[in-house]
C-alpha cells in the first residue's frame, strides 16, 4: 500500500508547477477511507505566495470530503528525504494525529518513516476554541 501512495506523489512531482524555485515537489495522502489524494507545489510570480504540494493534497482530500490523514508521503525532485515545511506540518497536523505517518522519499521509494509528532513536537492545537 505505500507503493501506491509513493507513486501517487511521485506523479503529482511530475506536475508540479515549479518555474521560479525549479524545486518540484510532490505529496499523496492516504484519508480516513483510504483515497488517495495528490498534490504538487504551485508557484507564482509573487514568491513565495504558492501553494506547497502538501497543501494541494491537504485541499484536494477536503474537497472529496475526506476529514482525516491517515498517512502522507512526499517527494522533492532535487532533494532526497525532504520534509514538509513548517507551515505544512501544522497543516497536515490539523488532519492528523500525533502518530499519523509521514514517509519521506526519494525517487526508488519511501525511505523513511517518521510522525507528525516527531517532525512537530507540540503542535499548536485548537483545544481551548471550541
Amino acid at each position: 500500500m505505500m507503493d501506491e501512495l509513493f507513486e501517487a506523489a511521485r506523479g503529482a512531482m511530475a506536475r508540479a508547477h515549479a518555474p521560479y524555485s525549479h524545486f518540484p515537489v510532490g505529496a499523496a495522502i492516504r484519508d480516513e477511507a483510504g483515497r488517495i489524494h495528490a498534490g504538487a507545489n504551485i508557484e507564482v510570480v509573487s514568491f513565495p505566495e504558492g501553494w506547497c504540494a502538501e497543501t494541494t493534497a491537504i485541499g484536494h482530500m477536503v474537497m472529496a470530503g475526506g476529514t482525516r490523514i491517515a498517512e502522507i508521503a512526499v517527494i522533492a525532485e532535487k532533494m532526497a528525504l525532504c520534509t514538509p515545511c513548517g507551515g505544512c506540518r501544522q497543516r497536515i497536523a490539523e488532519f492528523a494525529d500525533a502518530g499519523t505517518r509521514i514517509h519521506l522519499c526519494d525517487e526508488t521509494g519511501v525511505k523513511l518513516t517518521m510522525t507528525i509528532g516527531e517532525l512537530l513536537p507540540r503542535a499548536f492545537e485548537s483545544e481551548g476554541f471550541d
